[in-house]
């Protein structure tokens, strides 16, 4: 999490700072938005993990190194999943310009331009940042406030939640009766959440073959790295539970949705759903044509936080269905990002809508 601040004298952007203190005239800043950002790595074998935290997303920031060709293979993937998550409010950061000269600056610069062309990052801004030295940042606060807004959500909706990740916080040689519940981080997409509420998890833990539901009391809740009584949508939320923690521990419950019981969508352990195949596969340099989706194949499936791997049971000319290795809970028209395994990596091949 951060605060974004701005200083009450200086202009424009020179007053955005994420610091207490103007660095230009000493003044005491004042906070005007708190951000949480969720990290997608930009090696290719860890796409599941940008595609989890896309669905949480309001907007994205695509950093893009300017000591290195553009686009690298991993960019066009991450590129291609947000839109596929339905992500549109995108700033592009060129990042390491102190590492190369002038000229390397505005080549990269175009071919920047170039790769953006005809994308859903057409027209975004593209800011010349050095993280390491902390320059342009504050053009580049100024950006995210004026290109990222904070959307409408719906507080009066019955509360869900996206499980990013799961813990146990208890360290080891923990006592008995010093234990504490395991621990719930994600992000509420609608309603609130209050200490003392009873709440389901789905798909649950799995029991004689079949998945049951879990359910368990809020016995805490952080939020921007503080204690809070309620939370809303908006920003990373961490929930304290009553949960045995040998169940949230090691993202043991990431995927899941969490909801206010008897309100959430059924757990699926098939899915038939609406196939949109790109042209070309994702992530690899030689731009292999995709094939059609074939019966008997498997299949990678991020859907919401979920990440899941299934066999096609049936594929049609435009839908395909899928029968899962791990169940998820999803509501029908959720969209599906789909990977093929090519060579020794899963590449992302398309997008689905579930019916």
């Amino acid at each position: 999490d951060a605060v974004f601040r701005k200083c009450p004298n200086c202009e424009e952007p020179k007053c955005y700072t994420t610091g207490e203190k103007c660095k230009y005239c000493g003044s005491k800043t004042k906070p005007i938005k708190m951000v949480s950002f969720v990290d997608a790595p930009g090696h290719e074998t860890l796409m599941a993990t940008m595609l989890s935290g896309a669905a949480l997303m309001d907007g994205a920031i695509l950093v893009i190194a300017a000591n290195e060709p553009c686009p690298q293979p991993q960019t066009k993937e991450h590129l291609m999943a947000l839109d596929i998550i339905g992500v549109r409010n995108i700033v592009i950061a060129q990042n390491k310009i102190d590492l190369v000269d002038k000229e390397r600056v505005l080549e990269n610069y175009k071919e920047i331009k170039e790769f953006i062309k005809g994308t859903i990052a057409e027209g975004s801004p593209i800011i010349p940042v050095s993280a390491q030295h902390g320059a342009n940042i504050d053009v580049l606060i100024q950006e995210i406030l004026n290109r990222i807004p904070t959307p409408k959500r719906d507080v009066k909706k019955p509360a869900r939640m996206y499980v990013a990740r799961s813990f146990d916080v208890n360290k080891p040689g923990t006592l008995p009766e010093d234990l504490k519940g395991g621990v719930l981080g994600g992000s509420l997409i609608q309603g609130v959440i209050k200490v003392g509420d009873e709440i389901e998890i789905k798909p649950g833990i799995k029991s004689n073959g079949e998945y049951t539901p879990l359910r368990t009391e809020v016995a805490s809740l952080m939020h921007g790295g503080k204690a809070v009584k309620k939370v809303t949508p908006g920003g990373l939320v961490g929930i304290g539970t009553k949960l045995d923690p040998s169940y949230t521990k090691s993202d043991g419950l990431s995927g899941s949705l969490v909801g206010i019981p008897d309100t959430l969508p059924p757990t699926l352990y098939e899915l038939l759903f609406e196939v949109h195949l790109l042209q070309r596969v994702v992530g690899t340099r030689e731009e292999l044509e995709v094939e059609k989706i074939k019966t008997g194949e498997p299949l990678m499936l991020n859907i919401g936080t979920a990440t899941t791997v299934g066999v096609v049971t049936s594929a049609r000319e435009n839908e395909a269905e899928v029968r899962l290795k791990l169940p998820v809970c999803a509501e029908k028209g959720a969209r599906i990002a789909i990977s093929r395994r090519i060579g020794a990596r899963w590449r992302l091949i398309g997008y689905g809508i579930l019916l």
